[in-house]
C-alpha cells in the first residue's frame, strides 16, 4: 500500500486519523485511555495502537520511518479551564515523552520528515510565553525547522474552536516555495502567535517558518444543522429547569433570549453555565448564550459548567437539554457511521478531547501532503 505515513500519538479516538484520510498510512497509534482505546478499535481496528504511557515507550517500539508524527498533546495544563501548569504539567508535560521518541528515533536514522503537534492557544502565552519557547527550542534539538497556525474549527464545522498547530520540518528536507509565506496570515496567525513568534530568542528565530495555507473555505453548516430531532442519550428540561437557566443569565445574555423569541423564528443557542464575578466580586454561576449559528468550543465532561446545552426557542417557547453525543460528533466533523462509546460522558469525554477533522483534512490537503512530497492535485480547466 502507498501514500505517506505516520504515527499518530495521543490518538483517542482517532480524529486526526478520520482528517489525515484514506490517503495516509498508520503505522503505529498510541493513547494511554483504555476508553479512548476501545472507541479507537471500534473505528479503525487495533492492529496498529499501543495502549501505553508515552514515556515507557521507546523508539524500538515504532515501526518504520513515518513521514509524520502526529500528535495532539493533552492541553489540560495549558488551557485557561485548566489549572495553568504549563508543560511542568502532568498531563501537558507529555510532550516531553514524545520528544524522547523523536529524539531516539533521530539516533536510529528514522525521525520524521515532518511533525505536527496541535493544542490550545494557551500554549503561546502559558507561563508568560516559556512553555512555547521551550517547545520550540525541544523542536530546534530535535532537528527541526517549525512554525505554527492558529486555525478555528469554525471555518469548517459550526463550533467555535481555536486551536494552535505547529508543524515543524526535517532541517534536511528541501520546503517546496509553494509552502511558505512571505509575512504571516491575518487569517491563520493571530496575534497572539504574532506575538510568540516575534519573541523568539535570535537562535530560534533563525528556525521560524511562516505556512502559507489559501483563504478559509466559506462554512456553509450552522448549528441548527446538526442537532437531531429525537436524541437517544439526553432528554429535555423541565419547566423549572428552564426556568432557572434563564434566571442565572446576566441582562445581556437574557436580552438575546428575548430578541430570539421576538424574531418568531426558530433559533437555536449554545448555551454554558460559566462562573463568574459580580459586581461585588463574588463568584457566582451565569448561563451564557449565543444565537450566532455556532456551538461554543466543546470540553471534557469535567463537571456541570463544562457540559453545553442547547436552548432552543421556537413560537414564543423556550426549550433546553444538553447536547447529544452524535450533536457533538457532527460539531467535531466525524462522520455520520463514527462509532461513539455507548455512554454519554464517555462520549463526550472522547470528543471534547478530539481534533476536528476537517480542519486536519484542510491542513493535510493544503500543506502537510506538499511538505510530504505528494504533488498538489492539477486544477481543473475552466468550461
Amino acid at each position: 500500500m502507498g501514500g505517506p505515513t505516520y504515527y499518530e500519538f495521543f490518538a483517542g479516538g482517532g480524529m486526526a486519523r478520520a482528517g489525515l484520510g484514506l490517503g495516509w498510512r498508520c503505522l503505529f497509534a498510541n493513547d494511554f485511555d483504555p476508553r479512548k482505546a476501545r472507541a479507537y478499535a471500534d473505528n479503525w481496528g487495533a492492529g496498529d495502537f499501543r495502549l501505553e504511557d508515552i514515556h515507557k515507550l521507546t523508539a524500538d517500539d515504532l515501526p518504520g520511518r513515518a513521514d509524520l508524527a502526529w500528535a495532539s498533546f493533552p492541553c489540560q495544563d495549558l488551557s485557561l479551564a485548566g489549572a495553568g501548569r504549563g508543560l511542568d504539567g502532568a498531563r501537558s508535560g507529555a510532550f516531553f515523552g514524545l520528544a524522547a521518541l523523536i529524539a531516539g528515533l533521530r539516533a536510529q536514522g528514522r525521525a520524521p520528515k515532518l511533525l505536527a503537534l496541535e493544542n490550545v492557544v494557551g500554549l503561546l502565552t502559558s507561563n508568560g510565553g516559556a512553555d512555547f519557547v521551550a517547545l520550540c527550542r525541544a523542536l530546534r534539538q530535535l532537528g527541526y525547522r517549525f512554525g505554527a497556525l492558529t486555525i478555528d474549527a469554525a471555518h469548517f464545522v459550526p463550533q467555535s474552536r481555536p486551536r494552535l498547530f505547529v508543524i515543524a520540518v526535517d532541517r534536511d528536507v528541501a520546503i517546496a516555495p509553494a509552502c511558505l509565506a512571505a509575512a504571516p496570515s491575518p487569517d491563520w496567525a493571530s496575534s497572539a502567535l504574532r506575538r510568540a513568534a516575534g519573541n523568539l530568542p535570535p537562535e530560534l528565530a533563525a528556525d521560524w517558518l511562516w505556512w502559507r495555507l489559501p483563504p478559509p473555505p466559506a462554512r456553509n453548516v450552522a448549528l441548527a444543522q446538526v442537532i437531531e430531532a429525537r436524541p437517544r442519550d439526553v432528554e429535555w428540561l423541565d419547566a423549572a429547569k428552564v426556568a432557572r437557566l434563564l434566571d442565572l443569565m446576566a441582562p445581556l445574555h437574557r436580552a438575546r433570549v428575548e430578541a430570539a423569541k421576538a424574531s418568531r423564528e426558530r433559533m437555536v443557542g449554545a448555551l454554558y453555565r460559566r462562573m463568574r464575578c459580580d459586581a461585588d466580586g463574588a463568584r457566582v454561576q451565569r448561563a451564557e448564550v449565543r444565537f450566532d449559528g455556532l456551538a461554543g468550543c466543546l470540553r471534557t465532561p469535567a463537571g456541570g459548567s463544562s457540559r453545553q446545552s442547547l436552548l432552543i426557542v421556537e413560537n414564543g417557547r423556550i426549550r433546553a437539554r444538553l447536547l447529544s453525543g452524535r450533536e457533538a460528533a457532527r460539531l467535531m466533523g466525524l462522520p455520520e457511521d463514527y462509532k461513539l462509546p455507548k455512554g454519554y460522558t464517555e462520549a463526550c469525554h472522547l470528543l471534547g478531547d478530539g481534533v476536528v477533522a476537517p480542519a486536519v483534512r484542510f491542513l493535510a490537503e493544503h500543506l502537510l501532503e506538499l511538505l510530504a512530497g505528494i504533488p498538489a492535485a492539477p486544477l481543473l480547466a475552466a468550461e
